[in-house]
């Protein structure tokens, strides 16, 4: 079984709702950990218009709004040619909705026929990996926003996305291991009228993602300036 140095964690891009230096920002941290494993926990893209919530007339309709994304996500393919997504509930909105009017599966597009993605983008319903120090890991989208209830319900370490104002980790233990819970924040545009239900709410999206180096969580805060753009330095 494989084990991994360096894993690379992103969730929530959103795309084409997504922070403008989300491309630089990973080359970045590409440049500096290596990544010997790169997993997207999921809403790759976000379906705006084909949502079951409301959506704003004021934002490209479905079929504007797919070309955006497709040529949003192309960067992303280029810089990693190889990675693993997680089914999310954005990034899987062509299937639900499909299952929603009861149309069969077999005709469907996959998801990475419909972006054009490379051939080694693997989708998962959720992964379980092992870092260098013989840990197992388990990564998904979501189940709950407890992130420690999560990883103790699995009995392993966990890492996942979805709650774009959650950036933590959070530790426990028995008598055979430590483990950790890590949800991992987003790389949205929080100004986007996509994410206008949020305007109210005291909790805001944090940009950043995740990692794990040598089997040790990390937090990768994307710094912004007072106008909202990356000041460059790399956590």
């Amino acid at each position: 079984m494989a084990k991994y140095h360096s894993i690379l964690c992103i969730s929530d891009q959103h795309f084409p709702y997504h922070h403008i230096d989300t491309i630089d920002f990973l080359r970045s941290l590409k440049k500096k950990y290596r990544p010997d494993l790169v997993i997207n926990i999921g809403d790759e893209t976000d379906g705006h218009d084909i949502s079951y919530h409301e959506s704003s007339k004021q934002l490209p309709g479905a079929a504007q709004e797919l070309d955006l994304a497709i040529k949003a996500i192309k960067p992303l393919f280029r810089l990693f040619p190889e990675m693993h997504l997680m089914d999310s509930n954005h990034g899987s909105l062509v299937q639900r909705k499909a299952n929603t009017i009861g149309l069969p599966g077999r005709v469907l597009k996959h998801t990475r026929d419909i972006l054009g993605a490379p051939q080694d983008w693997h989708w998962h319903n959720n992964m379980i990996v092992t870092a260098s120090n013989g840990q197992e890991i388990y990564f998904c989208h979501n189940k709950s926003a407890d992130v420690l209830k999560n990883s103790r319900a699995e009995s392993m370490s966990f890492v996942q996305g979805h709650h774009h104002g959650s950036f933590e980790i959070r530790y426990w233990a028995n008598e055979r291991a430590l483990y950790f819970g890590m949800t991992i924040g987003c790389l949205i545009d929080r100004k986007s009228l996509a994410f206008a239900y949020g305007k109210t709410s005291t909790v805001k999206p944090i940009v950043g993602v995740g990692a794990i180096l040598n089997g040790l969580p990390r937090l990768l805060p994307m710094e912004l300036d007072k106008n909202g753009r990356w000041t460059g330095n790399v956590p």
